[in-house]
């Protein structure tokens, strides 16, 4: 099989090497630039793509480049791509052929979460601008490095955390900062499904299309697994569950709107308890997590993957209570409020403060350098908490930060 993912590399890369001339020359013409695609699975070519190729025009860009370890998925993007802008992009299995031979002056991330901090290092060290997909990074150690780069390359990063740049969630941020809610003690989310959503992403997968070698990355070779490779969210080695898959939206929104930065502590637990099945998914079906924040709160998250009744989002505060459930209409009252309050008893909806969509904030900043939205500091600290979170659940002990020495440790 070595042999065989061998020919594929040197093929690829050839063919990928024939067509770098013609992108040399004609990608930067009229000051266009050039943005390459590292993962091609569905979140790339069912959000981030189409978002790229909404602002194309007015901000200039191409997508020139695309990367992926299986073929089907690379040439999928590949033909996306030529319909929208009447080239063939070159075409790659391994980030490293990317960066090293496609005349690129951006990225965009949408990999494995365990090859996110890899990916990004490699970019950045490269002076490559990027977009990177939540979770940041699945180590403390990957995640630091990844940061590092950032920050002594000078790129423009933007964490793929998309839901702090919804109107709705500036006005969220805006209204908070009037303490109209009063003392807030508790921030809430459960998010609930009746099925894991790695189920949905099992398909078809033939072992001849797939470079698995540059899937795994530094985890074991092991014999080629279709269900693994492509249901890898269900199993800890690649992914760890809801906490990191989902809370990372969250405890993002949580900064976004409070404007708190890192954790004081964290306690958490999370089991399988409903999903047990052929499949030996070991990603946590259920999980908790409880994080404080020295500003004076908790925020609490839940997901229950056995049932999907009982979603929520909610801030409390002595005052009332504001509602987030429906991330594009947000909703403030008076509910549950100690003696007097100013705020109504039903629900009013609070005004949006306009902006611009999450792709395009970071297209914009690739040309004035400003930083985005959900920059390297926003997507550092969702990572932390993250990581504090799962670590808390392993352990079954409180985690905190060590802001300092930069280490998560035992309380």
């Amino acid at each position: 099989m070595s042999s065989r993912r061998e020919f594929l590399k040197t093929a690829a890369g050839a063919a990928a090497t024939l067509g770098a001339f013609s992108y040399a020359k004609s990608a930067g013409a009229n000051d266009r630039l050039s943005i390459g695609l590292i993962g091609c699975g569905s979140r790339m070519k069912g959000a981030i793509m189409p978002s790229v190729k909404n602002y194309a025009e007015a901000q200039n860009v191409e997508i020139t480049a695309v990367c992926d370890p299986w073929r089907l998925a690379r040439e999928e993007a590949a033909a996306m791509c030529k319909g929208w802008f009447g080239r063939d992009p070159l075409q790659y299995t391994s980030y490293r052929q990317l960066l090293d031979e496609a005349n690129v002056d951006a990225v965009m991330i949408a990999s494995c979460d365990h090859q996110h901090t890899t990916h990004l290092k490699a970019a950045a060290e490269l002076k490559k601008d990027a977009y990177c997909e939540k979770p940041l990074g699945k180590d403390l150690e990957g995640l630091k490095a990844a940061y590092d780069a950032v920050k002594a390359n000078n790129i423009v990063f933007q964490a793929g955390t998309q839901v702090r740049s919804y109107p709705s969630m500036l006005g969220a941020r805006q209204y908070f900062a009037t303490g109209a809610l009063g003392k807030v003690g508790r921030i809430e989310q459960c998010r609930n499904g009746a099925q894991p959503y790695w189920y949905g992403r099992i398909k078809e997968v033939k072992e001849e299309d797939v470079d698995f070698a540059e899937f795994l990355m530094d985890r074991p070779m092991r014999p080629f697994d279709p269900v693994l490779y492509s249901g890898w969210y269900g199993y800890r080695e690649f992914s760890d569950g809801p906490v990191p898959g989902l809370a990372s939206h969250y405890i993002d929104l949580v900064h976004f709107i409070t404007g708190a930065g890192f954790p004081r502590s964290v306690v958490s637990m999370h089991n399988t308890y409903t999903w047990k099945d052929a499949h030996n998914f070991d990603a946590p079906d259920h999980a908790t997590a409880v994080w404080e924040y020295e500003e004076g709160f908790a925020a609490h998250y839940s997901t229950n993957f056995g049932n999907s009744g009982g979603n929520s989002f909610k801030i409390f505060g002595n005052h009332g209570l504001m509602d987030l459930q429906d991330w594009s209409n947000i909703y403030v009252s008076g509910e549950g409020a100690f003696g007097e309050t100013e705020l109504p008893k039903d629900p009013i909806r609070i005004d949006d403060v306009e902006c611009p969509d999450h792709i395009e904030n970071w297209l914009q900043c690739l040309r004035t350098r400003n930083a985005p939205n959900a920059n390297i500091e926003a997507g550092y600290q969702h990572g932390v908490a993250v990581l504090m979170a799962m670590r808390a659940a392993d352990t079954g002990k409180r985690q905190i930060y060590d802001r300092d020495k930069r280490e998560i440790r035992d309380a």
